[in-house]
């Protein structure tokens, strides 16, 4: 799994997102089903794409009791995937039941999304945002999850952090939706990040196949 880029296939159905597998290399890239298309279109949509050649980022961000989570991931071991998620603030015993069941899957643990700002992390936690990024990253070094999915903006406090770093809210120009901490590929690898996620920026453009390069 030496590819950095993973493109977040964004789509609600699976025509749409195998019909754009086209303009992507599975030599160049992996590929991110969210929680919109595996809801839409369940497991068979992992065997659909693993078929193209695609090794596969499966981002459910799981957040449940220690059983649960651990049953999910079993049953993600079943199924071409190189990477999934689970959230970090489910706590030790959580991640590690996960871990104990991942099999040759990687577990990257959530840390806090790109969606929300400082202020609004604050208004969920009562806690200075800093205080409460190092509190799961502190977590997240502790247990057996593989790495941590975070904002590009916090890859400068992960520098002894020796795990894979996931960074999606990449954009190379300027753009106005809901990412709100985000910043170039170029900086991004620069900064450590192991693996960027880029969606729209590629999934949008009039030509993906030219988008694409400038990601890699």
């Amino acid at each position: 799994m030496n590819k950095k880029l993973i493109v977040a296939l964004d789509f609600d159905n699976a025509d749409k997102a195998l019909n754009f597998l086209s303009n992507l290399d599975p030599n160049k890239c992996l590929v991110k089903v969210g929680l919109e298309l595996f809801i839409s279109e369940g497991w068979k949509i992992l065997d659909l794409i693993s078929e193209r050649g695609f090794e596969i980022f499966l981002d459910l961000k799981l957040h449940d009791i220690p059983n649960t989570v651990a049953k999910s991931v079993k049953k993600i071991s079943n199924f071409n995937v190189a990477l999934t998620t689970v959230h970090l603030s489910g706590g030790i015993r959580m991640l590690e039941a996960a871990s104990s069941e991942k099999g040759n899957i990687k577990i990257l643990g959530v840390s806090i999304l790109t969606s929300l700002s400082q202020n609004e992390i604050f208004e969920i936690t009562d806690t200075n945002f800093d205080i409460y990024f190092n509190n799961l990253i502190s977590i997240a070094s502790s247990t057996n999850v593989d790495g941590v999915v975070c904002s590009p903006n916090e890859l400068d406090r992960l520098k002894n952090f020796n795990k894979l770093k996931v960074v999606p809210g990449i954009r190379n120009d300027v753009s106005d939706d809901d990412q709100k901490r985000v910043m170039t590929s170029t900086e991004a690898y620069h900064k450590g990040a192991d693996f960027i996620v880029v969606g729209r920026p590629i999934t949008k453009s009039e030509d993906p196949k030219k988008a694409l390069e400038l990601f890699i």
